[in-house]
């Protein structure tokens, strides 16, 4: 009597029962059903990319109502901020745990701080050779006597308060619970630094508390992925008021300095960073296409600091060593600027073209040296593009502070591909220490760069396989 099939008597399962009734034999697996390919309104990206645009336009026909949209972007942001720190504290800490040999940490610091001094260094010597090149104030002919000294004299006071010993000693929180309450990315680092090494000195006997650092790890990251969901809400908020409070026509205004920086920035990626990638063994646009959720997410709200959970995961989704991400990145954060670096010189080279000061030679590498240091003194404050590039000419007497008020309009809008250049360049940064601390799987980079799904982590948030 023949059997009537049932709902449950799949090809799979009779070739499972196969095997079972003759080990012996070879049976040929059934393939696997492939994953349904999402619509294109469904990812993040496409979401955030299309908000950005609406915000635009409403932004451009309706500017006091896209000013009044202002609080979206800012929730969004605090949200991000919320888990900043507690992200930092949980990858740093567990990753440093699970290291046996402490000195191979020093050996990661040393290598990373060597990559961000000298990137950092070529992309401030890029932005004084551009801007010598293709001198975008010249002919503007400015009154240095008409500007308003009034319009900056929030961000060269705060240049004044930023010092190199006051940042250092600003990395110490004077309590640890202070650290975690005001955000301070540096000072989280520090704690997370010290608690890591305590766990991995102590050995076996932190194995409980290591395992719950991880579980929490776990829980955290899946809260970024939640919170991911409201990004298209948030850059369409930013990018409403950016255009409604700014308005297309004071980029036309300043046209020669925004097109000259969005160039340099894009050259500096593309030709410089695209050289340490490919010598490194990927493709930087590869790289790019990778984070292009996070990217248009910095994008939308003029913020790197909004992907920096993302950030992390990611990199360590693409086969970077726990330790190496968790001390490279919240740390590129604050040292490995190449887009505020890039901006820094070329618009102080402005102001000077613009009010008609002739820099020497002498001039404009004291200006290199000021910014150097300014820009490791102004690191992690808010606003700190414009805040550096205050305490560099405040040194540098020849040019008029008061001249910033020429690009105080179109900041805004530079401080877009400024904070989208530094997340690239910390992405790259690093890969590149992961591989020279031989912390790098290859296989699973290649398979991250190349959209191809892999085996889901701990804590991860899936990627999007286009």
């Amino acid at each position: 009597m023949t059997r009537k099939p049932t709902t449950s008597d799949t090809p799979r399962k009779r070739a499972r029962a196969a095997v079972k009734v003759a080990p012996g034999v070879a049976v040929e697996a059934a393939p696997p059903t492939p994953a349904k390919k999402k619509p294109l309104w469904a990812h993040l990206y496409f979401q955030v990319l299309a908000a950005i645009a609406l915000g635009a336009l409403i932004g451009h026909f309706w500017p006091l109502f896209g000013e009044s949209l202002k609080p979206l972007g800012d929730a969004f942001i605090r949200l991000v901020k919320m888990i900043i720190a507690p992200v930092i504290f949980l990858t740093v800490a567990t990753g440093i745990a699970h290291l046996r040999d402490l000195g191979r940490l020093g050996k990661v610091v040393g290598k990373a701080f060597a990559y961000f001094l000298t990137f950092s260094t070529l992309a401030l010597i890029i932005g004084l050779v551009v801007a010598n090149v293709v001198r975008p104030g010249a002919g503007m002919n400015v009154d240095p006597a008409t500007l308003d000294p009034a319009a900056v004299a929030q961000y060269a006071s705060k240049a004044h308060e930023t010092s190199i010993v006051g940042f250092l000693m600003n990395i110490i929180p004077e309590t640890v619970v202070g650290a975690f309450a005001g955000g301070e990315i540096l000072q989280v680092l520090f704690f997370a630094i010290l608690f890591g090494i305590s766990l991995a000195v102590i050995g076996d006997r932190a194995q409980p508390v290591l395992t719950l650092l991880e579980s929490v790890s776990e829980a955290f990251f899946k809260l970024v992925a939640i919170l991911m969901k409201a990004a298209p809400i948030g850059a369409f908020g930013a990018f409403a008021f950016t255009i409604g409070k700014y308005g297309i026509e004071s980029v036309i205004n300043l046209a020669a300095l925004v097109g000259t920086f969005y160039l340099t920035s894009a050259l500096f990626v593309v030709v410089v960073l695209g050289a340490v990638a490919r010598f490194n063994g990927f493709s930087i646009f590869r790289l790019i296409r990778y984070l292009k959720e996070e990217l248009l997410l910095v994008l939308g709200t003029s913020s790197s600091e909004a992907a920096l959970p993302s950030l992390i995961e990611k990199m360590g989704r693409a086969g970077c060593d726990r330790s190496v991400v968790g001390l490279v990145v919240p740390t590129g954060y604050s040292f490995n600027l190449d887009g505020t670096n890039i901006y820094m010189t070329l618009a102080a080279l402005f102001i000077a073209q613009a009010c008609g000061v002739d820099l020497s030679l002498g001039d404009q590498l004291l200006l290199l040296a000021v910014a150097m240091l300014s820009s490791k003194g102004a690191a992690g404050v808010t606003g700190a593009g414009f805040i550096t590039l205050a305490a560099t000419l405040a040194v540098v007497p020849s040019v008029p502070v008061a001249g910033m008020a020429l690009i105080l309009g179109v900041d805004r809008f530079m401080s877009e591909c400024r904070a989208l250049t530094n997340f690239i360049g910390n992405a790259v940064a690093t890969i590149v220490v992961a591989k020279w601390e031989k912390g790098l799987d290859r296989e699973a980079l290649n398979r991250a760069l190349s959209g191809t799904p892999g085996p889901v982590v701990a804590g991860a948030v899936q990627a999007d396989a286009d």
